[in-house]
């Protein structure tokens, strides 16, 4: 049991993928911007747990679905997967998001409006 926790980011690491590939949101919309927004969010966000570990607030919790492995004290194996997890998962629901606000914007404009009404919309 080990690793249950892992394999299911994992799994969710490959959903928030294969919805990124069906509606082209993020890495298939622009794999540069993609990879740089996600290396900035991981590190940040590896940071402030460094940070976190450092002054004692974040502390490792026992679970019999993690491996058990620690890349540092008080920071186990699983703890990166799960905020790649995260940065990705955040990202496909803000493009997600952003685009269907765009086209609801787009389908409120009257059919018959002028060029000018449809740009101030």
């Amino acid at each position: 049991m080990g690793f249950v926790y892992l394999a299911a980011l994992l799994a969710g690491i490959g959903c928030m993928l294969l919805l990124d590939h069906r509606f082209r949101l993020f890495f298939w919309h622009d794999a540069k911007a993609a990879a740089i927004v996600t290396a900035v969010g991981l590190v940040f966000l590896l940071g402030w747990d460094l940070a976190g570990i450092g002054l004692g607030i974040f502390l490792r919790g026992e679970g019999a679905i993690a491996t058990g492995i620690l890349l540092a004290p008080e920071l186990p194996l699983e703890e990166p997967v799960f905020l790649l997890f995260l940065v990705l998962c955040t990202m496909v629901l803000y493009t997600g998001t952003r685009r269907i606000l765009e086209r609801r914007v787009q389908t409120q404009v009257a059919p018959g409006s002028s060029e000018r009404e449809r740009e101030n919309a």
